[in-house]
């Protein structure tokens, strides 16, 4: 998760990878559009496989962390 960064000034403080301006977000909607790592990969020769897992990772846990919050 160290990959995964947070800077207020950056990207309207999304979190991004490694200090880029690359956004978990961009990553995951690139992936969720259907294109593959490797397409991923060689349009941003920047990023890594694991900037992609990690980027996997951090969603999975903020999904894991999401809580319900009861109607009155």
């Amino acid at each position: 998760m160290n990959r995964i960064t947070l800077e207020p000034g950056k990207r309207g403080g999304r979190p991004c990878i490694r200090g880029l301006r690359i956004t978990v977000y961009d990553v995951l909607s690139m992936l969720s559009s259907g294109m593959t790592q490797q397409e991923i990969l060689d349009d941003f020769p920047e990023l890594s496989r694991e900037d992609i897992l990690a980027v996997l990772a951090y969603a999975a846990d903020r999904e894991h962390q999401v809580f319900s919050v009861k109607a009155q």
